[in-house]
């Protein structure tokens, strides 16, 4: 514990790893067998539990609890899981669930944004630099692919996959796979809207493998072609570049992808 600030109210068991320049705050829990990187903030009453690490200068704030046990009728209670990484924000109420099987984890990545109440179920794993707006629902074994942006109050069923850097709207029930680069229609269940134009051009990708990707979103949505027969062709027709993640996003879909809606198509 050298060089942590630790509040005396707080709980911080003498088995857990605590890095230099840690800042513990009031009534704070820190349980046996946590691994607490260097310069990160754990805030009042936040519980970090058993087999929980987390990365350097990462910010956990009021009463969020990571690495409780799973809510799973299948756990045993035996030893798995949170892995978060660096510069991660953990807003005041966010939970977060240690793996289900022995040996698992639930696994966020490089500086993610996890707004107030937001939820992660057992052995989800978040790419870099996601961001969930508050209360966003994720059940298990959900993965969410890297710069993807889920917005407020949405739902996402177990075992789905989002794409990376695509937009999930507000209030957005999803049950199936939502392909890279691609928005949803806000307050609706399932339905592609189009794609994160805006979130592409952020993330620094190029106006000829932007275009690329739109001739990929086309084929799948656009073409009258079944997901497999659009996987085939976008690499028939794409020879490189991130539009080719669309395909081997859809060949790997166990769920199937979220069908498109027209309404509010701007892309």
């Amino acid at each position: 514990m050298s060089n942590a600030t630790i509040h005396p109210t707080a709980t911080v068991s003498a088995q857990a790893q605590i890095g230099a320049g840690v800042v513990i705050g009031p009534y704070a829990v820190v349980d046996d067998h946590a691994q607490i990187g260097a310069d990160t903030k754990i805030g009042p009453h936040a519980v970090i539990y058993n087999y929980t690490t987390l990365g350097e200068r990462c910010d956990v704030h009021a009463g969020a609890v990571i690495g409780d046990a799973p809510q799973d009728l299948e756990f045993e209670g035996r030893e798995s899981y949170v892995k978060i990484g660096t510069d991660c924000i953990i807003r005041e109420g966010v939970t977060i669930h240690r793996g289900t099987k022995p040996g698992t984890a639930t696994t966020v990545g490089d500086g993610c944004f996890l707004m107030a109440f937001s939820h992660l179920a057992h052995n989800v794993i978040l790419g870099d630099r996601v961001i969930l707006a508050n209360a966003v629902l994720l059940a298990g074994y959900v993965e969410v692919g890297a710069g993807a942006f889920i917005s407020g109050n949405a739902v996402v069923h177990q075992f789905c996959h989002i794409g990376r850097l695509a937009m999930i709207g507000g209030l957005s029930g999803i049950g199936k796979d939502i392909p890279p680069f691609c928005t949803t229609v806000s307050a609706c269940r399932n339905r592609i809207a189009g794609l994160n134009a805006i979130g592409l051009r952020r993330a620094g990708i190029t106006p000829a493998e932007r275009a690329d990707i739109k001739k990929a979103f086309n084929l799948l949505y656009r073409a009258d072609l079944a997901p497999k027969e659009a996987a085939a062709r976008i690499r028939a027709e794409i020879s490189a570049g991130p539009a080719l993640e669309m395909a081997d996003f859809i060949d790997l879909s166990k769920r199937g992808i979220c069908p498109y809606s027209a309404r509010d198509d701007k892309d």
